[in-house]
């Protein structure tokens, strides 16, 4: 595939893509912050979940997915997938050059280690995320004797779009994963955790009271919010007046697409307001 040209002007769109829903938490806090910026979302509900498959699939996966919101004309690109991220920077990056593209692994390093005074750092991830060693490394570089605990949680996506965030039953799952991680706080000091998916934000509440106050929850979207202003900003393409729209894109399961991400979101998304696309 050839490289694709940035798109000129402030008022294109920017392009967020997520194996599914769960991006949905990253666009809730980008639009707080640039309410005039106008967005494409595209969730790739066909063939999710990205955090059980193979490197090189994830990393096919996310090229096809950016290709497609490239050709819609987007400004810059958000990669709200944790895994994708995680894998896939790199490619995203030298195959659509000089296009900006933000991941929210990196924006999560960097929010990590700004909180933790200890430098020892949990990450809460899918399996995929934790077993290729991403945040970890990106914590490392931005602090070399950081020891980070690394924990898969993979029944944390399920009960979030189920929408079970509170009760019993959500504590009780939230406590098991977390298990390992309050012996590391016990032991060493662990005082930073960091919320490693886009699902894991909606049971936020309850990781909290898990882990307890001395431990600073981290959740990489406003990092990436702040990232993105950042770059509006210095390239001179941010819009500034006008309230932006939003558009909603995603590859199969437009009522399901509707229904969760409603959850995710925090308001309504219907299904006329869901294009389904085929990438």
């Amino acid at each position: 595939m050839t490289n694709q040209t940035r798109a000129d002007g402030a008022e294109h769109p920017i392009g967020i893509f997520d194996s599914g829903v769960g991006g949905l938490t990253v666009l809730r806090v980008v639009r707080e912050r640039l309410p005039h910026e106008h967005w494409l979302y595209l969730g790739d509900t066909a063939r999710l979940p990205y955090g059980t498959k193979d490197p090189d699939t994830v990393s096919r996966y996310a090229v096809q997915a950016a290709s497609h919101l490239v050709e819609r004309g987007i400004k810059m690109l958000v990669i709200a997938c944790n895994t994708a991220s995680a894998v896939a920077m790199p490619t995203l990056t030298k195959e659509f050059a000089p296009l900006p593209v933000i991941g929210v692994v990196e924006a999560g390093a960097e929010a990590a280690v700004s909180a933790s005074k200890s430098g020892h750092i949990a990450v809460l991830a899918t399996e995929s995320t934790v077993s290729g060693g991403a945040y970890e490394r990106a914590i490392k570089a931005r602090r070399a004797d950081a020891r980070v605990f690394s924990q898969a949680c993979s029944l944390f996506v399920a009960l979030a779009e189920e929408g079970w965030t509170k009760g019993p039953l959500v504590e009780a799952v939230v406590r098991e994963y977390l298990q390992p991680m309050l012996a590391e706080k016990k032991r060493d000091g662990l005082d930073c955790l960091v919320l490693g998916c886009t699902h894991f934000p909606l049971l936020k509440e309850t990781i909290a009271q898990v882990a307890g106050p001395d431990v600073a929850l981290v959740d990489s979207s406003e990092t990436v919010a702040l990232a993105v202003e950042k770059i509006l900003r210095k390239s001179k393409l941010a819009r500034t007046a006008g309230r932006g729209d939003t558009r909603f894109l995603a590859t199969d399961g437009a009522e399901r697409f509707a229904r969760v991400g409603s959850l995710f979101l925090g308001e309504p998304i219907t299904v006329q307001d869901v294009e389904l696309v085929d990438l």
